[in-house]
């Protein structure tokens, strides 16, 4: 039988038959090669470990490119919510109309909130400990008012705030102290009053009325707020401020909001927004998201190569095969387009088991560090390094459609050679050597 048709030259044009492209013999096929056979077991070993590369690269993608997301989320959203979006400071003559120029600015169509404040570096001690802090003095209204703060109390409350000469503090600058509400912090400034013998340090005791936890171990640890007018007169600033903060509704329109506010302060102001503040460090937390997406997308991109390796050596395999397919009338499409569907299955399941690992595993990303913590006790994501009291995790519905693309992209290109391998193959050749 089998030399009748190696000697039939009609064989080599054997008549072929029309079909519709992915009929159901194709996909029949495509899915049988992906079986295990006893003799050619390593074909189907191969296609394991792309599978599994598949779904553990996007699924990694999926995961880091959400940590980082929510990383970088809520970093500006904590320090914006606590710093503002723009800052003006006194320029030529001292801040004394801060009052007149708050209020000015609050009128200004984009403007949330504005609020005058004066800070300056103090000490805080308790009979415990001590700790470097930064003291700041707000009204109560504003105090309630500010993102970070009015809506993170714990413990206390803000209420009647501006009629004593009472303190708000974080929560870990509370644990380090040892403090609770009712209790009292002291608080010395360097430069004090002056005498004849010099400048002397200024020290103070202020019952903690509030305790407040933005999330963010660095504001944390070292914030204290005081009522204002208590403030000016600690750092010897009476009748003055040190800075208006405004908070705008889209920060991202900031070239157009400063246009707009300058023309409101009716006096010559130095003004610096968050970019120029904090860009740099979200610059470098945009690009460490860039370069691990692009790291991880080599775990993608060897699974991709692991496909073209399995399909190189299925063909060999199905030689005989293709040649018996050719012989009855199958086109070389419908060779191709069996291949392409065998390969193409590896990354389309892949993708759809590593999207549904990634979600699960990104929104549980902080339950399962602490899972972690206890069963191995160490601390992964210590807030003292990376300043986030918990390890964040946002899903960006375009970064996942993107690494679904990507990988789909790379599954199907890894099918084109050797599908046109398997379709350019001689059926004399492979019958002959069969």
């Amino acid at each position: 039988m089998t030399a009748a048709v190696l000697d039939a030259p009609a064989a080599q044009h054997a008549p072929t038959t029309s079909t519709r492209p992915f009929a159901r013999f194709e996909w029949m096929l495509a899915l049988r090669y992906l079986r295990a056979r006893r003799k050619h077991g390593s074909i189907s070993v191969i296609a394991g470990f792309s599978f599994l590369g598949i779904v553990l690269g996007v699924a990694a993608l999926i995961v880091v490119m959400s940590v980082m997301n929510g990383f970088r989320h809520d970093l500006l959203d904590k320090i914006i919510g606590l710093n503002g979006h723009l800052f003006l400071q006194a320029a030529e003559t001292p801040l004394t109309d801060y009052d007149a120029v708050t209020e000015r600015v609050r009128q200004v169509q984009g403007v949330r909130l504005a609020l005058p404040l004066v800070e300056g570096q103090a000490l805080a001690s308790s009979p415990y400990n001590s700790s470097g802090v930064l003291v700041r003095g707000a009204h109560e209204a504003d105090l309630k008012q500010l993102p970070g703060v009015g809506g993170h109390i714990t413990l206390g409350t803000l209420d009647g705030f501006d009629k004593e000469q009472s303190a708000a503090i974080g929560a870990r600058l509370a644990e380090h102290l040892s403090l609770r509400v009712g209790d009292r912090i002291t608080i010395v400034a360097p430069r004090g009053a002056q005498t004849p013998f010099g400048v002397t340090p200024r020290i103070k005791s202020y019952p903690i009325v509030a305790i407040f936890q933005i999330g963010m171990f660095q504001f944390d640890n070292s914030f204290v707020f005081l009522p204002l007018p208590e403030a000016q007169a600690f750092f010897n600033l009476d009748g003055q401020a040190n800075v208006i903060e405004a908070f705008i509704d889209d920060p991202d329109r900031m070239d157009e909001m400063r246009e707009r506010i300058e023309p409101a302060l009716h006096r010559p102001m130095i003004m610096i927004d968050w970019r120029q503040r904090d860009q740099t460090f979200f610059d470098a937390v945009t690009v460490e998201r860039n370069v691990m997406f692009a790291i991880l997308t080599l775990i993608v991109l060897v699974a991709a190569l692991n496909i073209i390796s399995g399909l190189i050596m299925l063909v060999q395999d199905k030689a005989h095969d293709i040649a018996v397919l050719r012989t009855m009338g199958a086109t070389r499409g419908a060779v191709m387009r069996i291949f392409l569907i065998t390969g193409a299955t590896i990354g389309v399941v892949g993708t759809f088991f590593g999207v549904l690992l990634g979600l699960l595993v990104a929104h549980n990303v902080e339950a399962i560090r602490h899972g972690l913590n206890w069963l191995l006790n160490a601390n992964f994501f210590p807030a003292e390094a990376y300043f986030l009291s918990h390890l964040p995790s946002r899903v960006e519905p375009s970064d996942v459609v993107a690494v679904v693309a990507m990988t789909l992209l790379l599954s199907f290109a890894a099918t084109i050679y050797p599908s046109w391998r398997a379709a350019r193959l001689d059926p004399v050749e492979a019958l002959r050597y069969e």
